[in-house]
């Protein structure tokens, strides 16, 4: 009798619905909501992922292909002059001329008048304008040529700017002539409000005197605009364009 009861009290309990413990329903939520956070999580990845993608790749893309067609224009502006020289036949709306530097290894860069943004998207450099006026080399007179340019996005053309030692070529070229320039210092971290660099004697690259000088500015650390990285470079020579544009010999 005994055993018979035990039995059916046993059977009684195990058909009778067990309600869920509490903490576990507790567990579920907190499990549900980590979920949708990481799903959340996951997608924001995507999204940065592309935007960084758009920013140093497909930025790139876009400003090559405009720097290129203004390029173009400037040539052919160039080929058509007949006999036209001097500063004047170098002012064009698209570009004076083109920057070669073979330490960074990028190629020819279009120069276009100002710094700003706008310009400089356009994957060329820009000559400085403001705070401090670029002098240009086609005038012939003493002063420091100021230019910019980013460093990453919108072509970076400034990106190996670090690759550029003493001793190194930067020449600029315009349609009469070659404008070859030695690197003679470089600062590869200063403020970037600190327009000293750009003045007309760099004086914080040594100089005391007027002459004919070139600088190359970009943001610095790469990725970032926290600080500007400065090249220092002084003309050399200036040689002729000939017929057939033979490139001086620093370019060959």
């Amino acid at each position: 009798m005994n055993v018979a009861a035990t039995t059916d009290d046993t059977q009684e309990d195990t058909d009778a619905p067990a309600a869920p413990p509490a903490r576990r329903r507790g567990m579920g939520r907190i499990a549900a909501a980590v979920s949708v956070f990481g799903e959340l999580l996951i997608t924001a990845g995507l999204v940065l992922g592309l935007f960084v993608v758009y920013s140093l790749w497909w930025t790139n893309v876009i400003a090559d292909r405009a720097a290129a067609k203004q390029g173009d224009k400037v040539r052919d502006t160039w080929a058509h002059e007949g006999g036209a020289t001097g500063p004047g036949a170098l002012d064009t709306k698209n570009g004076i001329g083109f920057l070669h530097v073979p330490a960074m290894k990028n190629g020819e860069v279009l120069v276009e008048k100002g710094t700003s943004t706008k310009v400089l998207n356009d994957g060329v450099a820009g000559y400085y304008t403001d705070p401090v006026k670029a002098t240009l080399p086609t005038t012939g007179k003493k002063g420091n040529f100021t230019l910019a340019a980013h460093r990453d996005g919108h072509g970076a053309k400034f990106h190996n700017i670090d690759k550029l030692k003493v001793g190194d070529a930067i020449v600029f070229e315009t349609k009469d002539k070659w404008y070859i320039y030695k690197v003679y210092d470089v600062l590869d971290e200063t403020s970037k409000f600190n327009v000293k660099v750009i003045s007309q004697i760099p004086k914080e690259s040594g100089k005391k005197k007027a002459g004919h000088y070139i600088t190359l500015t970009t943001c610095t650390p790469v990725y970032t605009s926290r600080y500007r990285y400065v090249v220092w470079g002084e003309l050399v020579r200036v040689d002729k364009v000939d017929s057939k544009r033979t490139p001086p010999k620093e370019l060959r």
